[in-house]
């Protein structure tokens, strides 16, 4: 068994979701995702529930890139909780598309990475609008705020920034296992004050009020309202930020690094939560310089 190609990706977690008033960003989170593409078929049963990898190979030939070979096999290792909102699906399939690049020699920009990546979540169905967001942040760290209606991707970046400094904060993800459904983008049109000013916060440089302030559209979209509660709890225990990321479940609080106690009674409050899985992660860095 040979490896043909290998690619790697990280998850993020949303400022911005695309679905609200068609602008988005996500905030690269140190979740690492490899894919490998393989000529025969691994011992390990892969884990892909939504086709999605299949849909990354169809994309490809759509474009008339090269062929890997007649018979292609992937294996994934993932850091990122699935199909919780921390764009797992992003990731794999930028990791993915490297992955074939790698095998034919295929040298990419990352805003054709990011097409191919946005064309195959909406072929698998597994984004709304592409994702084109998230796909930037598991490819390049930071994060970029896209309006998701422009032509082409490039012009579709309207601001980017390397996100609050990694060393600044601690960063914990509240899982509440796997959503059941995937909201429609009618879901969002009721809550378009709070994406709005999650916009606002993201055009004067405050990531953290935006992640807020788009977690609360989030919670009413969803109508979620034990997710309305736990992010809550967030804050009545010293939390700066917290909201619902992506389309749920999962809960993104920041805490800065420099008040301990903060950060320890934040631990203990969402261990006793029943049914609720606690992990810490951090934040990824771009490495483009604020102006």
């Amino acid at each position: 068994m040979a490896i043909l190609g290998k690619g790697t990706a990280n998850g993020a977690c949303s400022l911005l979701h695309a679905a609200g008033i068609g602008y988005g960003a996500s905030l690269a989170l140190d979740l690492p995702v490899i894919v490998r593409l393989l000529d025969k078929e691994p011992k390990s049963k892969l884990d892909d529930p939504d086709n999605l990898l299949e849909s990354v190979i169809k994309v490809w030939r759509d474009f008339n890139l090269p062929s890997a070979g007649p018979e292609l096999y992937w294996t994934v290792k993932s850091k990122i909780p699935p199909r919780q909102g921390l764009k797992s699906s992003a990731a794999v399939a930028v990791a993915a598309i490297r992955a074939l690049a790698k095998a034919t020699d295929q040298i990419l920009e990352n805003y054709q990475i990011i097409e191919l990546a946005a064309k195959a979540q909406l072929d698998a169905g597994v984004s709304i609008t592409g994702s084109i967001d998230d796909a930037w942040a598991a490819a390049e760290g930071g994060w970029k705020l896209i309006d998701s209606n422009a032509e082409d991707i490039k012009s579709g970046v309207l601001m980017e920034n390397p996100g609050p400094a990694r060393d600044d904060w601690r960063v914990f993800l509240i899982l509440r296992g796997e959503r059941e459904n995937q909201p429609k983008a009618e879901d969002f049109v009721f809550h378009q004050q709070a994406f709005s000013k999650a916009l606002s916060a993201l055009q004067d440089g405050k990531e953290l009020v935006a992640l807020t302030w788009n977690g609360r559209g989030v919670v009413g979209a969803l109508n979620d309202a034990k997710g309305r509660r736990l992010t809550n709890d967030a804050f009545v225990n010293g939390a700066r930020a917290a909201g619902i990321s992506g389309s749920g479940t999962a809960i993104v609080i920041f805490s800065a690094k420099v008040s301990g106690p903060t950060s320890e009674r934040l631990i203990k409050w969402y261990e006793k939560v029943p049914d609720v899985e606690i992990i810490e992660t951090t934040i990824i860095n771009s490495d483009i310089s604020e102006d």
